[in-house]
C-alpha cells in the first residue's frame, strides 16, 4: 500500500519546487508548497492550486516555520546570477539562516530532509569532470560568493546536524537544469537564448563562447531528488546530479537558432567575475548508488521548453 506522507517543498513555486509539487502530488502526498515569491511565482503552481492535498503558504525561510512533516525538500534560494547578485546578504541569509530553520524543523519533526545544493560549490573547478570528492577552488569574496558560499556553509550545517543530532539528510550537489517554467528573465544560458531567439534579438555570449556547461532536463533532476529522498538513511550524498553530456556555449546558441528557426545574429561580450570554465559532473555516485542517470537528450528537452517560451511571448504580447 502507498504511504501517504506530508512533504513540505521550500522553494516550491520556482523553476524545479513547482515540477517537484506536481511529481510528489501524482504519487498521492500531502504537499506544502512554501515560497517568499522573491523568484517563484505563482503562476508555476495555480494549476495545482485546486488540488486538495496542496497548500502554498507564503513564508521566508529565513523565519523559523512551524508546521508537521514527513520529509522536506530544501529547495528555497535564488539561483540565478541576476537575482542572487540583486540581493546578496539576502541571499547568504537564504541559505544559511534557511537550512538552520529547516534543519531545526526536520530535528523536532524527525523528518528526512533534502538539502539542493549545486555544482556552484566546486567554484572554478581544477578537475574535470567534478566528483564529490573534489572540495572545489572557490572565491570567498567575490560577486557569486553569496551564493557559492552560502550552499556551501549550508552542507556543512547539513552534515554537523547529521553527527550531532543523527538526522536523517540528503545532500543534492545540482548541475545546470533547464525546462518549462524556467524564469524568462534569470539571465540563465538556456532561457536567455531562447528568449532572445524568440525576439529575434542578438543572441548574447560572454566570452568566447567554448566555456562549457552540462544541460540537465528538468524531470530527469526531478527523478533524481525523489530517488534520493527515497535512498536508504545512510546514504547522505552529496551526490551529483547532472546530466554529463557537455556542450560549449557557442554549441548551444547555433542549436536553438536552428530549433527556432530564428534569424539572431551572435554578440559576444566581456565573461563575467569568477565565470567558471567548464562545467561537467561526474554521475557515477547518482548510477551506482540511486540507479540514476538522466534520459533526455538536449535536442528532445529544448523542444517542450521552447513552446513554453513560444506560449509565454504570446501572452506578454
Amino acid at each position: 500500500m502507498h504511504l501517504r506522507k506530508r512533504v513540505l517543498v521550500t522553494g516550491g513555486a520556482g523553476f524545479l519546487g513547482s515540477h517537484l509539487c506536481e511529481r510528489l502530488l501524482n504519487e498521492g502526498h500531502d504537499v506544502i508548497c512554501l515560497d517568499n515569491f522573491f523568484t517563484g511565482v505563482k503562476d508555476n503552481v495555480v494549476h495545482l492550486m485546486d488540488n486538495p492535498n496542496f497548500e502554498v503558504l507564503r513564508h521566508d525561510v529565513t523565519f523559523p516555520l512551524y508546521v508537521e512533516v514527513d520529509e522536506i525538500y530544501n529547495l528555497a534560494c535564488p539561483a540565478s546570477p541576476i537575482h542572487y547578485q540583486h540581493d546578496p546578504v539576502q541571499t547568504t541569509k537564504t541559505s544559511v539562516h534557511g537550512a538552520i530553520n529547516m534543519l531545526g524543523l526536520a530535528k523536532r519533526t524527525r523528518a528526512r530532509i533534502m538539502q539542493a545544493s549545486t555544482s556552484e560549490v566546486y567554484g572554478d573547478p581544477e578537475i574535470h569532470p567534478q566528483t564529490e570528492d573534489y572540495w572545489g577552488r572557490v572565491n570567498p569574496i567575490g560577486f557569486r560568493s553569496c551564493y557559492d558560499e552560502g550552499k556551501r556553509c549550508a552542507e556543512t550545517l547539513f552534515f554537523d546536524y547529521r553527527r550531532q543530532h543523527d538526522l536523517v539528510i540528503k545532500v543534492a550537489r545540482i548541475f545546470n537544469t533547464y525546462g518549462p517554467r524556467m524564469h524568462p528573465n534569470d539571465g540563465r544560458v538556456v532561457s536567455n537564448f531562447i528568449v532572445q531567439a524568440l525576439a529575434g534579438e542578438p543572441i548574447t555570449i560572454y566570452g568566447d563562447g567554448t566555456q562549457t556547461r552540462s544541460f540537465c532536463y528538468v524531470d530527469d533532476m526531478i527523478e533524481g531528488f525523489v530517488r534520493l529522498m527515497g535512498s536508504g538513511d545512510e546514504f547522505t550524498g552529496p551526490v551529483n546530479l547532472g546530466n554529463p553530456g557537455e556542450f560549449t556555449i557557442l554549441e548551444l546558441a547555433e542549436k536553438v537558432i536552428e530549433m527556432t528557426g530564428s534569424k539572431s545574429e551572435l554578440v559576444f561580450k566581456e565573461l563575467p567575475h569568477d565565470d567558471p570554465r567548464q562545467r561537467k559532473p561526474d554521475i557515477g555516485l547518482a548510477k551506482r548508488e540511486l540507479g540514476w542517470g538522466p534520459l533526455k537528450k538536449l535536442e528532445e528537452g529544448l523542444i517542450p521548453t521552447i513552446a513554453y517560451f513560444e506560449k509565454l511571448a504570446k501572452v506578454i504580447r
